[in-house]
């Protein structure tokens, strides 16, 4: 872990400890007191569980691209990339790339197919989460009453996450626009790197040729409608299950749909590229937003603290303790950017 990812991580729990301080630190722990340990303990299994469905619509989305991969073989791999994209302030983005780089390695896979099932996966979870934030911008703004300048911040966030995916689709599907994309990287690429640029121009060349490729495979799918979307949405589904049950665990029966709303909201703030995994953010609209529904301060940030170190802290620890087992050299040259040091890593180690 590098200092930059050392120091938003200490900003972001300071924040958070700053917010536990306002509210009432004695308040928060005496709320954690209370809270019925049985009902914390389904919260995890539901989300070990969404885990395991994770794995299970990558080795789907896999399979279609002949990579035979299973569940038990990739499920490391997601953990892994959940701590990355938790540690860095990448706007959870970074762990992609690594968990696609790892499934490359292991199995001897071309990286641009193991890198398209991967951004396939993303774009499976972000149909739900576009048609859920909708949703939840349209609900929010008739329960609260909000500020104008985060109504708009929250609209441009959903219209940019459908402008990115609908770039990747429509890359994928229109060769001519591929040919864009790819001279505009080489054009970056001939600006910043200068050093056998011919060589590397062709690996670009072939990777995006490659990730096209794949990338039709998988959208032409019939199984993919079937199997792996509708599995995107159950995965959400247990998201709100895991939330839902950690507030039973201290007595507060709260509306799963308030619960599904101020999650989507939380998810869309974690999206903001300077705090590893939303730290801070996240846990300052969860409990501002359960308090405005009725939920008392102390029971919204103990409840908010228990739910973060399952959702958050599980993955990133579990990620972290399993990442040796890659190799540390994994993580270093994913976040240094540069798919030249990850071919040579893999030529030298074939």
């Amino acid at each position: 872990m590098d200092k930059k990812t050392v120091f938003f991580l200490g900003i972001s729990i300071l924040i958070l400890a700053i917010m536990l301080y306002f509210i009432g630190i004695d308040q928060v722990i005496g709320a954690l007191k209370l809270a019925k340990l049985e009902y914390i303990f389904i919260a995890i299994a539901f989300q070990i569980f969404t885990y395991y469905l994770y794995a299970l619509r990558w080795k789907i989305l896999n399979n279609l691209v002949n990579i035979d991969a299973g569940v038990k073989q990739l499920l490391p791999m997601i953990l892994v990339g959940l701590a990355v994209n938790n540690i860095t302030p990448s706007g959870r983005g970074g762990g992609e790339p690594v968990r696609a780089y790892i499934l490359s390695r292991e199995g001897n896979y071309p990286m641009e197919e193991t890198f398209a099932t991967v951004v396939a996966d993303r774009a499976l979870d972000t149909f739900p989460f576009v048609f859920l934030a909708v949703l939840t911008i349209i609900g929010m703004t008739l329960s609260f009453q909000f500020d104008l300048w985060l109504l708009v911040l929250m609209i441009v966030a959903v219209i940019a996450i459908i402008f990115v995916l609908f770039l990747i689709i429509y890359m994928s599907i229109n060769p001519e626009f591929g040919k864009r994309v790819d001279g505009w990287i080489i054009g970056i690429v001939r600006r910043f790197y200068k050093k056998n640029s011919d060589e590397f121009e062709e690996k670009i060349h072939g990777v995006i040729n490659g990730f096209q490729d794949t990338m039709k495979m998988v959208i032409s799918n019939k199984k993919i409608l079937y199997s792996a979307l509708p599995l995107s949405f159950v995965i959400w589904i247990f998201e709100i299950l895991r939330v839902y049950f950690v507030f039973l665990a201290f007595g507060a029966a709260v509306n799963p749909f308030v619960i599904g709303e101020v999650f989507i909201l939380a998810s869309l703030a974690g999206m903001i590229p300077l705090l590893p995994g939303g730290l801070g953010a996240v846990d300052g609209i969860m409990i501002l937003f359960y308090s405005a529904a009725g939920i008392t301060a102390s029971i919204s940030a103990a409840a908010t603290v228990i739910e973060r170190l399952i959702s958050f802290w599980l993955a990133t620890i579990l990620g972290l303790m399993i990442l040796p087992y890659y190799g540390s050299s994994v993580l270093d040259k994913i976040s240094l950017g540069s798919k030249e040091q990850i071919d040579e890593t893999s030529d030298d180690e074939k």
